[in-house]
């Protein structure tokens, strides 16, 4: 018995869709459906963006009375013009 379509050639029997089957049962035999990882693709990704992150440094805790001393400091820096130029940048 011949089907139409089928080459002469092949085995009676053997179809594409035969094929198809027995090729897709060689990829899934090779799965595995466990999810006994420690880790996720998605976890790998949260802890590299977790690393990427910026943790600004905190400054060093100083009393009231050196924090006015530094402020009066500044000020008078400010409007005595130690910078020849006034704008204070220098090259």
């Amino acid at each position: 018995m011949s089907r139409s379509g089928q080459d002469p050639n092949e085995p009676e029997g053997f179809d594409e869709r035969e094929l198809i089957d027995a090729e897709f049962e060689s990829m899934v035999a090779g799965l595995s459906l466990d999810e006994s990882a420690p880790t996720t693709y998605l976890d790998e990704l949260d802890a590299i963006d977790q690393s990427n992150r910026f943790t600004p440094q905190t400054p060093p805790k100083t009393s009231l009375r050196s924090t006015f001393k530094d402020a009066i400091k500044a000020i008078k820096k400010w409007r005595g013009g130690d910078s020849s130029d006034g704008d204070g940048a220098v090259i």
